[in-house]
């Protein structure tokens, strides 16, 4: 079997650090990395960090086409009764099953009600996000609503007492509308 990893082996403060700066470098300049960490203590090869940053940086860019399809894919067809969140969660659960099926692993082993919370936490997060969104959405609703109106009402203000308009008409007018 091989022998761990240097990276792997790093204190987290320090792996925290060259994670933070892979992504800042682009996810190059590997032997200056090395150099740089060789100062902190740390003796890792420019080949152990581009063992480890490569997959790092594939992690990184399907994170980020999947955040960026996940956008696009909102804005084209909003979920307002959020079907979406539960599929997730039901696929999750079910993913999350199938894998403990398939794989000869020992059930008493694996605490599958952290696997579990974890899904329900994602559909929590969901509620929460989608309650969110539709009050954003009544409070620009509301505030459309409140600029109309007073729109209306200054349209009215302005409106000459000739022509048969009488303070009454303007006033009738008002309580149609709902001007206050």
């Amino acid at each position: 079997m091989a022998p761990r990893s240097k990276v792997h082996s790093l204190p987290p403060e320090l792996k925290e650090w060259l994670d933070a700066e892979l992504v800042k470098r682009g996810f190059g300049d590997y032997v200056q990395l090395a150099a740089d960490l060789k100062v902190r203590g740390a003796d890792v090869s420019k080949s152990a960090l581009q063992r480890y940053g490569s997959p790092f940086e594939r992690r990184m860019a399907q994170l980020k086409m999947a955040s960026e399809q996940a956008r696009a894919l909102v804005d084209a067809a909003p979920d307002d009764e959020d079907k979406l969140g539960s599929a997730v969660v039901r696929l999750t659960q079910e993913k999350i099953f199938t894998l403990l099926m398939d794989m000869d692993i020992d059930a008493d082993s694996v605490d599958v009600n952290k696997l579990f919370k974890n899904a329900a936490e994602i559909g929590k997060a969901s509620v929460t996000h989608k309650r969110f969104s539709m009050e954003a959405r009544a409070a620009a609703k509301e505030e459309a609503r409140r600029e109309l109106m007073e729109e209306q009402r200054a349209k009215l203000e302005a409106m000459p007492n000739k022509g048969g308009v009488t303070a009454d008409t303007k006033a009738a007018i008002r309580e149609a509308l709902g001007i206050v």
